[in-house]
């Protein structure tokens, strides 16, 4: 349920064509909730369907020229709706945590260099969003909508420094050390 949403925020934020959208999304929104092209272009056709959103008006009208879309009344009192409901955390679904327990029963094989490149994974993201901070977030940038994006951001890079000192712990269980990084 909730990619409309984010399609929502995201042409609150701009009115947009679906390829814009699908490049903000890998610029920023997809680091936290991802969609493909296609799912991207199918939402805006039921938000636009339910009286969410509308295809501007083009300019100069010309086959096959991109549709840019805004937000209606209806549909930022959908999204202001949305943002007032409960919900409670999703539950943890990841690969990688479930390999480590059936490691436990079949061995350990091959999982050093996966945990290896998770980490290495992992490092690089919290380097990305560290730089990023830093770009788009300086001291006097302190606007309400402001300090919102960089929590969101901070929860990205907590999330980070996370799996990197888990995936560090992880590694030494492995090679036997078993050494938590806080008792190094």
């Amino acid at each position: 349920m909730s990619l409309p949403h984010a399609i929502l925020t995201a042409l609150l934020e701009k009115p947009s064509s679906g390829l814009e959208l699908t490049r903000r999304f890998d610029r920023s929104i997809g680091y936290f909730w991802s969609a493909t092209h296609q799912q991207i272009y199918r939402e805006l056709g039921k938000l636009e369907q339910a009286g969410h959103i509308r295809a501007l008006p083009s300019r100069a009208p010309a086959r096959g020229q991109k549709k840019e879309y805004e937000v209606l009344p209806a549909g930022r009192a959908e999204l202001a709706e949305w943002v007032r409901r409960s919900e409670d955390p999703k539950p943890i679904r990841d690969a990688l945590l479930l390999r480590l327990r059936a490691a436990a029963v079949v061995g350990t094989e091959g999982l050093e260099a996966e945990l290896r490149r998770h980490l290495a994974l992992h490092e690089a993201q919290l380097a990305e969003y560290l730089g990023m901070e830093q770009r788009q977030f300086p001291p006097e940038r302190n606007a309400e909508a402001d300090r919102l994006r960089h929590l969101v951001l901070r929860g990205g890079i907590e999330l980070e420094r996370f799996w990197t000192a888990w995936l560090t712990e992880a590694l030494a269980a492995l090679d036997g050390t078993g050494r938590h990084p806080a008792d190094c």
